[in-house]
């Protein structure tokens, strides 16, 4: 656990980073350094939208699986790595 803790804290440290979240397969925030209203509101939105991607991948090719998810917009870059049992978010300013 204390090599999660220091990724985490590695991924925190970067520039433009806003705040980092570990969630886990029912879309439950299990850690972050958000406050909790936008925890949660990003928990399920990229917990939905990632299980969409992942189901899309698969259906165009049913040997592929999803490995990362990248959104830009023009306030927020949101990078999501999904894993079997969790997913990791990373909020971050794309201009920093």
């Amino acid at each position: 656990m204390a090599e999660v803790e220091e990724t985490l804290k590695r991924i925190q440290s970067h520039k433009g980073v806003i705040g980092t979240m570990v969630v886990n397969a029912e879309g439950i925030p299990i850690r972050t350094t958000l406050d909790n209203s936008t925890t949660v509101q990003y928990a399920g939105l990229l917990h939905h939208l990632t299980m969409k991607a992942k189901s899309t991948v698969r259906d165009i090719d049913p040997q592929n699986d999803l490995t990362f998810l990248r959104i830009r917009s023009k306030k927020h870059e949101i990078m999501v790595a999904p894993d079997k049992e969790y997913l990791l978010i990373v909020i971050q300013n794309p201009c920093e």
